[in-house]
């Protein structure tokens, strides 16, 4: 039966489109195979790194630990007592001795109690000795005497006493330092326990950090300390060990260690902190890299070595990045100790490495390095 023309319409309509799209696909196809031959006689990308060599350095082992620092001596001065505050006697910030008189309360009634308590011991002493000369002449009996001298010393006790009411409304420095800030006015009424000024002795003062218990071996009172405050970019401060807690805490199983700080200038105040280094053992000799040469994983730090393969298709050296793992010890500022994993005078990428996987091509530019300063100094931007 011979197809009537719409079906043959609809077959060359079909055949057209099964060519059309034959063609963009194997036009695909062909441009892929193209780019994949093109990819593969490019050769792998090169990617560019700054390298260093790896050398021995002297090392000096260090303890480090952050501290506190504390005064000597610090306290928030208070009165014992009760009253109005009738004189304020120091500069806020100033720097006074001990037994300055600070701050007076009002003491004119408990003044003059103790006026009239030292006007009866006067009196009671001076019937004392009148008593001695009668009895000298037994014009009177012993017992008027002794009642006498019993007397004199109630009359001196209360006299004490007051005196004592009296000083304690004189409020004076315990110890010498610097003064704080002011909390207090004339005319203010104060309980007893008001917080009126602190006081705190600066020169010298108390460093105070944590060392790891298995750290015990390496220190001792008299060993010296640095120390470095954000507060002073630049400046290290240097004291001695001058107490090692007995006892090793039993949570974190470390022990605190208290050092004495010379601060003449006052520069270090108590509740800062500070980063603290401890010189301990003989140096060692050991290989360093800059810490940008250590990449870090969940498995452990790695570093890429670079490893000559010959020369490459236009006449430059083949350079392919190595993955290793490494053991890191201490650091000092830019550097890190390498225990294991590495040689000396093996080639270490110390920049770049974020874009490398193991086998990558390199080329080594060595135009800008990062930083490997043992001992940086801060910037005064």
């Amino acid at each position: 039966m011979e197809k009537s023309p719409m079906t043959k319409r609809i077959i060359i309509m079909l055949v057209a489109v099964a060519i059309v799209f034959g063609g963009i696909f194997g036009y695909k196809a062909y441009k892929g195979k193209m780019m994949g031959k093109m990819m593969a006689s490019r050769g792998a990308p090169v990617q560019t790194v700054s390298t260093v060599t790896a050398a021995y350095q002297q090392w000096q082992p260090r303890l480090s630990a952050v501290g506190n620092i504390t005064a000597m001596r610090g306290t928030d001065l208070s009165s014992e007592v009760a009253g109005i505050v009738s004189a304020i006697h120091f500069k806020q910030g100033a720097d006074i001795e001990k037994g300055k008189l600070l701050v007076e309360l009002d003491a004119d009634s408990d003044i003059a109690r103790l006026q009239s308590l030292k006007a009866s011991a006067e009196l009671a002493k001076t019937t004392l000795q009148r008593d001695k000369a009668q009895f000298q002449i037994k014009a009177i009996s012993r017992q008027v005497l002794d009642t006498d001298e019993a007397s004199l010393k109630q009359a001196q006790a209360n006299v004490a006493e007051q005196q004592a009411i009296v000083d304690k409304k004189m409020i004076r420095a315990p110890f010498s330092g610097r003064l704080g800030i002011r909390a207090v006015d004339v005319g203010q009424y104060l309980s007893a326990g008001t917080v009126m000024v602190t006081l705190q002795a600066l020169d010298p003062i108390y460093l105070d950090f944590y060392l790891p218990q298995q750290a015990l071996s390496s220190i001792q009172v008299g060993q010296t300390v640095t120390a470095t405050t954000d507060a002073w970019p630049g400046m290290t401060f240097t004291g001695k060990i001058e107490v090692i807690e007995p006892r090793v805490d039993a949570s974190t199983r470390n022990v605190k260690v208290r050092a004495r700080v010379d601060n003449a200038d006052h520069k270090l105040l108590p509740g800062m902190y500070a980063q603290v280094e401890v010189t301990s053992g003989q140096p060692l000799r050991q290989i360093t890299l800059p810490q940008t040469a250590i990449t870090y994983n969940p498995y452990g730090s790695l570093v890429f070595l670079v490893e000559n393969k010959g020369t490459g298709p236009q006449g430059k050296p083949l350079l392919i990045a190595k993955e290793t793992f490494v053991t890191t010890g201490s650091t000092r500022g830019d550097q890190v100790a390498i225990l294991q994993g590495i040689k000396e005078g093996d080639t270490v990428v110390s920049a770049g490495q974020i874009k490398l996987r193991n086998g990558s091509h390199v080329m080594i530019n060595n135009a800008i390095q990062p930083t490997n300063n043992p001992n940086p100094k801060p910037s005064d931007e």
